[in-house]
């Protein structure tokens, strides 16, 4: 850990301040973009400061699980390109990477914001399957954010492709969306020394102390949680966090509509 940079981020902190002139639970200006790929069946980009991710959805037809034969197959991935960061390096998914796609696929399958047994076209032998692939386009910190919202406005973007015969004709999509039933919204909220913080920039989240990711729906239902860190929290720092949480992503609902 860079000290003199946490010496002087807690300094500004201490004065209620950031190095980019926000309040500590305020977040960077936030973009959303749907309808990005032509060859997806939904899509989204969204940047959140000069973070930015790209999202696309494909649909497919496979045999399902042999322990849950009814349920369509949800798969999330990430890509965290070098382009996107000098710390980023090409080749098979990273610690950081397989995180990401594992908060986010917990978002959307605890929240049950898809009806999985909804898309069951023949019990046992076949089911949609679900695609959520997120790129990382620029690393400016919070990725985590900006890859659960990019993939639940993708999801919300989605439109089957036309089925016929068992046969997909992907260049003719119809009007039939995909069934979002719960917006699943991760909040990160970042702990460093005795301050909170939310959308942590790149500089803040290389002296974070600990942090917890809160993914809760617009009804205000946790459904997934995901501490990192290196020092523990107090249930005093969880409560807050948690409540401070699940404030910020109604600000984020508002943004998905």
């Amino acid at each position: 850990m860079n000290q003199e940079l946490k010496h002087h981020i807690l300094k500004a902190l201490d004065a209620e301040m950031r190095f980019d002139g926000r309040k500590l639970t305020e977040f960077r200006k936030i973009e959303i973009e749907t309808g990005i790929s032509k060859n997806a069946e939904g899509s989204a980009r969204v940047k959140m400061g000069e973070t930015e991710v790209m999202t696309g959805i494909k649909l497919g037809v496979e045999k399902p699980f042999l322990d849950t034969p009814e349920d369509a197959i949800l798969m999330v991935g990430t890509e965290l390109l070098p382009m996107a960061s000098p710390e980023f390096e090409a080749g098979p998914p990273d610690d950081q990477s397989i995180e990401l796609s594992r908060v986010v696929d917990r978002g959307i399958r605890e929240s049950k914001a898809i009806e999985l047994k909804k898309y069951c076209i023949k019990k046992g032998e076949k089911v949609w399957s679900i695609s959520v692939d997120t790129v990382a386009i620029n690393d400016a910190g919070n990725l985590l954010d900006a890859a659960a919202l990019a993939a639940i406005v993708a999801l919300k973007n989605t439109r089957f492709p036309k089925y016929e015969n068992d046969t997909i004709n992907y260049k003719e999509l119809t009007n039939e969306a995909l069934s979002i039933k719960k917006i699943p919204i991760a909040v990160t909220v970042v702990k460093i020394g005795e301050k909170f913080l939310v959308d942590p920039s790149l500089e803040e989240e290389q002296v974070i102390d600990a942090k917890l990711t809160v993914t809760s729906t617009t009804e205000g239902i946790i459904c997934a949680l995901q501490k990192g860190g290196y020092v523990g929290l107090s249930t005093q720092d969880i409560d807050f966090m948690l409540s401070l949480g699940m404030e910020k992503a109604k600000e984020l609902a508002k943004l998905i509509g």
